[in-house]
């Protein structure tokens, strides 16, 4: 898949448009906040990071946070679709190794894939926003984006999985000033996955959390929390599948490596064809 991603720009609101979904997809980035988009009209809305180590690409700074639509093939039917969250500290986003590389993994399995954009440097309040907003963009353009909105979910590594795990745990309300009829929607994700997350809070799982999918490793100093959290789930009797490895470390992605958290995917793959159902 070649990533490139384009916006169309209405009465000042960028928005996406019927012809983005075509017989031969290609990506549309949506804005999420009105104000921000003219703050930032024929100026950067991001800033990559001088630290492009481990083959990353690395941005630093979101001015105007975003939702870039990756669509999957075709078909008769709406596809399920899944809201990717980079993760990166709330330092930075690894756009592509938990962001693009993703989606292009999510569209071969017939998903469409939504990559997130949020708000960094050290903005987790403002990334609760983002996340929030982008849940009800994306369920007011089902229709024509082509997708099934009850089966949307959200997956996050890292710092992502902190925010998607957050999301999980704060839906009933948006966390700033509605806007218009898209904050109106739920942003409840359908399901979850949180692959290496960070900091996760035991205490903020109830009963009415989504389906979880989780993996982690022993030797990811971030497994503290997760285990609690995995803990936490089944103990609210809330759907969930938690592979823990014995070695893996943190920040793989779907990149090869020897260690058998490599099979991450494969497990995520056969879990979602069930949480997922025809």
């Amino acid at each position: 898949m070649t990533i490139r991603s384009f916006c169309i720009i209405t009465a000042g609101f960028v928005t996406a448009s019927t012809q983005a979904i075509s017989a031969e997809p290609k990506p549309t980035t949506v804005y999420l906040w009105p104000s921000k988009v003219a703050e930032f009209e024929d100026k950067p809305t991001e800033e990559l990071s001088s630290n492009n180590k481990g083959g990353v690409t690395r941005i630093g700074k979101v001015f105007s946070p975003s939702i870039t639509v990756y669509p999957t093939s075709p078909t008769d039917k709406p596809s399920p679709i899944i809201l990717v969250c980079p993760g990166g500290s709330y330092s930075i986003l690894a756009i592509d190794k938990e962001g693009t590389e993703i989606a292009e993994w999510l569209n071969s399995k017939g998903i469409t894939a939504i990559v997130l954009k949020y708000s960094v440097p050290k903005m987790r309040d403002e990334a609760l926003k983002d996340i929030q907003r982008a849940m009800g963009i994306i369920r007011q353009n089902s229709k024509e984006w082509k997708i099934d909105d009850t089966k949307l979910g959200v997956i996050g590594f890292s710092a992502g999985g902190h925010l998607a795990a957050r999301l999980c745990a704060n839906y009933q309300t948006r966390s700033y000033e509605v806007i218009d009829e898209a904050d109106k929607l739920s942003c409840r994700p359908n399901f979850c996955m949180l692959i290496y997350p960070a900091w996760l809070e035991p205490e903020k799982v109830t009963e009415t959390h989504p389906t979880t999918f989780i993996v982690q490793t022993k030797d990811d100093s971030l497994v503290k929390t997760t285990i609690p959290y995995a803990e936490a789930l089944k103990g609210k009797n809330v759907s969930s599948e938690f592979h823990l490895f014995d070695v893996g470390g943190h920040g793989y992605g779907l990149r090869p490596s020897d260690n058998p958290v490599s099979k991450w995917p494969e497990l995520c793959e056969r879990w979602l064809r069930v949480t997922i159902k025809p």
